[in-house]
């Protein structure tokens, strides 16, 4: 079977290392001259880095990743912590694998590394996707280039903003979710010793929230911050902002956040949108993965862990019926709709606890953060995605 990504993002280049492990022919389709992943972290819980182990990435990542030992809640304004949960050996103990915070170049260099070993020309930069046709039993993509390459079955893994998607379904129609997002990496050294951490920290306050966590062997830390705010709706992870700005939307914090926000180098912003599910996201001889058919809000921190249960999944589906092409399909779409909604709805209830009222004012604080993050709770509402099980899953 001959398959085409589109997309040589995180999602799709760990669909391409599954499927060449299990001997498919694979093309993958990068619109960018050169691959490289954009600066800042990304955290992957053990039903992730499961995947990575499996396709032969994890150990490679263990020396550029950190493991956290924990994560914390801190109060926007006093900075009392709690605890969220118990990471590091812990994670290991519980769920088998890991709990990584990664600088998301040294994951996407791991995979792209993993694929050129296996299939040295299988990635094709320059090449984006213009059209999609198919006849005959058969997908034809043309790429703006001019290039046709014909498959078996196409994978959309070209993100939020996908083409394949549009192909299929026509433009869709995002919503803003009245947060935009602030991200950036900071030089360890620039910060005191009590902010170089070892453990992941969520600062929660009404209306906006922070989070932190290491990267590179602690020696840097990557800072994203979330605030409610109107006038500004582009959905873009290169769009520069200034660091008054930031400062800004974060007056009255806590001294830590101020100190984390000064160090940043270059402060990023981005527009979160938001996208009701999909109830189906394949065509024939076209499917899709990751963001472009599920794209979520952050505040779960599985937007990459999603896409790269779907490519290890897709390759599944497709070895166990190879011969039956909509048979393969439709599986891995029953396996992933539920699971991936639940993940959309979640980071959005999520938004909301981060940002409550309620965290205004420190008598009431206490109360709502004990209660929102008792342990049964964080259990709900974080145990079901960290049991995840790629490869107990009936296929």
């Amino acid at each position: 079977m001959k398959i085409v990504i589109a997309g040589a993002g995180i999602g799709g280049l760990t669909a391409g290392v599954a499927l060449l492990k299990k001997g498919f022919d694979v093309t993958i389709l990068e619109q960018a001259q050169a691959l490289k992943e954009i600066g800042a972290g990304v955290q992957l819980s053990p039903n992730a880095t499961r995947v990575l182990y499996q396709i032969g990435v994890g150990s490679k990542l263990e020396e550029l990743a950190c493991e956290p030992p924990g994560k914390r809640v801190r109060l926007w304004n006093t900075g009392q912590a709690w605890r969220l949960f118990d990471l590091g050996a812990a994670s290991r103990d519980i769920y088998g694998y890991p709990y990584f915070t990664l600088h998301r170049a040294d994951l996407h260099q791991g995979l792209a590394d993993a694929v050129y070993a296996l299939a040295p020309n299988a990635i094709r930069l320059g090449e984006k996707v213009e059209g999609v046709k198919q006849r005959g039993g058969k997908v034809e993509v043309t790429t703006v280039q001019g290039t046709v390459y014909e498959a078996d079955l196409l994978i959309g893994a070209d993100g939020v903003h996908s083409r394949v998607r549009r192909a299929l379904f026509g433009p869709d129609e995002p919503v803003y979710s009245g947060v935009m997002a602030w991200r950036g990496v900071i030089d360890a050294e620039k910060l005191p010793d009590h902010l170089r951490t070892a453990y992941g920290t969520n600062w929660v306050g009404p209306g906006a929230h922070v989070i932190h966590y290491p990267l590179r062997g602690h020696k840097l830390i990557n800072f994203v911050g979330a605030v409610e705010r109107d006038g500004w709706q582009v959905e873009s992870w290169s769009e520069r902002g200034t660091l008054e700005e930031c400062l800004n939307d974060f007056a009255g914090w806590h001294d830590d956040v101020q100190a984390l926000i000064s160090a940043i180098d270059i402060p990023y912003k981005w527009a979160l949108m938001v996208r009701e599910p999909m109830t189906r996201w394949s065509a024939d001889h076209v499917t899709l993965l990751g963001d472009a058919c599920h794209p979520t809000l952050p505040f779960l921190a599985q937007g990459a862990g999603m896409a790269i249960e779907d490519g290890y999944l897709i390759a599944r589906c497709l070895a166990r019926y190879t011969d039956d092409l909509p048979r393969a399909l439709a599986r891995y779409e029953a396996l992933r709709v539920d699971r991936t909604a639940r993940v959309v709805r979640g980071s959005a209830a999520n938004a909301a606890r981060f940002h409550n009222p309620q965290l205004a004012h420190a008598e009431g604080a206490a109360d709502y953060v004990d209660r929102e993050w008792s342990e049964e709770r964080v259990k709900e509402r974080y145990n079901w995605l960290f049991e995840y099980n790629v490869d107990t899953v009936e296929v």
